[in-house]
């Protein structure tokens, strides 16, 4: 017996595997902007946690001479 979402089509994640493997480019560009956009919150993570961990700590600054 079949399911109700194979009915009906699929599920959300079958139609977004349909809309984004659908053709190469689509394909292609979504993995280039999903790298990017996940390389942009792991920095912008990575600092908000190291300025949590370095409140009060004084930067060095450079000696000139």
């Amino acid at each position: 017996m079949e399911s109700a979402a194979r009915r009906r089509g699929g599920g959300v994640f079958e139609g977004l595997y349909k809309v984004i493997m659908r053709r190469n480019s689509v394909y292609v560009t979504f993995v280039i902007a999903g790298a990017f956009l996940g390389e942009r919150a792991v920095d912008y993570g990575v600092h908000k946690l190291w300025e949590y961990n370095n409140v009060g700590v004084l930067k060095p600054t450079r000696l000139s001479g």
